[in-house]
């Protein structure tokens, strides 16, 4: 289990390596991925390439090292991979930070990409809440169908236990918006996982 502790300098330190490797099969999905919040390799394949440009965007900018790989029953439809992802994802996230003492915990960012404007914000105390309001008006980005993007963010906010606000404040793309959306996220996701030297802060004494 990852816990924080105080270096000589005063610095907060994992004792531990926070990462995951989850694998899960169903008769729809099958899918392995691991996550290290301290960085690493990023390589996502889930066979639909829009989705693999934006859970590459999360990680990149998050500062994770991660792999993701996806073989999902497309010819149905692309339901089924992108919520199974992030139901993968966000097993990962949850077992990567352990008992979470030791994180910042809040995290909150905009993030622009031209003419759009996203915001992000997340509590990790376990208190699983999603708010999502993106206003994409095409019905699919590639391959991936637009109602499935706040799908994906609903979904990983619960299995990584944690309370999420996106929204676009502006644009008039819905690839920038949508992208946008997936880079505000990965700068408050990685405030809230960062270590500080405090620790979890929380009026009931646990997250």
């Amino acid at each position: 289990m990852t816990k924080a502790t105080e270096n000589g300098t005063g610095n907060a330190q994992a004792t531990a390596p926070r990462s995951a490797t989850v694998s899960r099969t169903t008769r729809e999905t099958s899918i392995r991925s691991s996550l290290s919040l301290d960085g690493g390799e990023v390589r996502v394949a889930t066979g639909i390439g829009f989705l693999d440009h934006m859970i590459t965007s999360l990680a990149s900018h998050a500062r994770w090292g991660l792999t993701l790989d996806c073989t999902g029953d497309l010819q149905v439809d692309d339901h089924h991979t992108a919520e199974d992802c992030a139901i993968v994802l966000g097993q990962c996230l949850d077992r990567a930070l352990g008992d979470r003492v030791g994180i910042v915990r809040f995290g909150s960012a905009y993030a622009p990409l031209d003419e759009a404007l996203a915001r992000a914000v997340v509590d990790l105390a376990t208190r699983c809440h999603a708010s999502i309001d993106l206003g994409l008006r095409r019905e699919r980005l590639g391959e991936l169908s637009c109602e499935n993007i706040p799908h994906f963010f609903s979904t990983l906010a619960g299995n990584a236990r944690m309370t999420m606000h996106i929204d676009v404040l502006r644009g008039v793309n819905d690839h920038h918006r949508a992208e946008a959306t997936f880079k505000a996220l990965a700068l408050a996701l990685r405030q809230a996982c960062s270590l500080d030297v405090a620790g979890s802060i929380s009026t009931k004494g646990v997250l």
